[in-house]
């Protein structure tokens, strides 16, 4: 049995699919459930629902013999929350605690990092930068670099560790069941969404001269990918690490909004807008993971192209499901 936090959202419905798909029970971790995040498991087959405050206690209690590994995937995931004790508390403490418990019943444990610990870029996109050296833009980007370090100095002090762990920093991800999210739901949905209303996708102008308006550069990487990268990852326990989870390849706003208007067999249409202040503040006009620590570890099958991703989000009702065999 596969224990998934996080399993309403976003990533961790499409991995409760990909491992339902592949005959996988599955205890699925979250916050009562509401509306727009039920319809994410539709279709999947046997699972048990935890609430994410009673997890814990099960685990405390003995409950959890029957898990064989655990994905958390589930965290503040608000770029703009301010309420550090707030996020110590459920990006930090509550990683910390399955840790741990991992590491003393001897579970694989793979939990998501992210992009954001890399801040504004400066210092690269390597996962070969210890955590200790980067300097995240926002408090929700120090959250997961703090548990990063934190990760590390126990494997470096020879303390208990899971057999199997590795810690995502997924990149800008998008994807199906991902429009419960809102606001931070990807600029893929938002552009769906804009074209449909209005005919045209706003894009906001450059605040760099070093970039032109929508020419501005992330490593957009379809959650397909991501499940990948997590998968192998517990199918290779000697590779256990922080690692990137991107394409390795950056590509601009506009070539993801004609990506959206070419799904929808629109003629493209766009208009830029200025910046907010405040998000000018903290803005990444680049990101792109390096990916070759994953590559040289062993991985080896090649990103969903961009126009591939956009075009199966978009449809991806009637998109077949991947099922790849975790391990035994």
């Amino acid at each position: 049995m596969i224990a998934i936090t996080g399993a309403a959202g976003f990533i961790g419905s499409n991995l409760a699919h990909r491992l339902s798909a592949a005959g996988r029970e599955l205890i699925l971790v979250d916050h009562p459930l509401t509306a727009a995040t039920a319809v994410n498991w539709a279709g999947l087959g046997r699972f048990r629902f935890v609430p994410m405050e009673r997890f814990l206690l099960d685990l405390e209690r003995g409950e959890g013999k029957a898990i064989e590994a655990i994905f958390h995937l589930g965290a503040c995931s608000s770029t703009t929350e301010t309420d550090w004790r707030f996020l110590l508390e459920n990006n930090v403490g509550y990683t910390r605690s399955l840790w741990e418990w991992s590491a003393a019943e001897q579970r694989p444990f793979f939990y998501a990092s992210s992009a954001a610990t890399y801040g504004d870029g400066s210092k690269g996109f390597s996962d070969r930068t210890p955590p200790t050296e980067l300097e995240p833009l926002n408090l929700y980007g120090k959250s997961k670099n703090d548990f990063d370090a934190w990760a590390l100095s126990e494997i470096a002090a020879g303390n208990p560790r899971p057999p199997a762990w590795a810690g995502l920093k997924f990149f800008n991800v998008y994807g199906p069941r991902e429009i419960h999210k809102g606001k931070m739901a990807s600029v893929v949905w938002h552009a769906r969404r804009q074209v449909l209303e209005t005919g045209e996708v706003r894009l906001f102008r450059s605040n760099d001269p070093t970039y032109p308006d929508g020419g501005q550069r992330r490593d957009f990487v379809f959650v397909e990918d991501c499940i990948d990268h997590m998968l192998w990852l517990w199918e290779h326990p000697e590779a256990s690490g922080i690692y990137n989870s991107g394409t390795g390849t950056a590509r601009t706003f506009l070539d993801l909004v004609h990506a959206v208007f070419a799904a929808l067999d629109r003629e493209p249409r766009i208009q830029f807008i200025d910046m907010p202040p405040e998000l000018g503040r903290q803005y990444q006009n680049y990101t792109q993971a390096d990916m070759s620590k994953l590559r040289d570890a062993g991985f080896a099958r090649q990103p969903t192209p961009l126009e591939e991703g956009v075009r199966r989000t978009l449809s991806w009702e009637d998109a077949p499901t991947i099922a790849v065999t975790p391990p035994a």
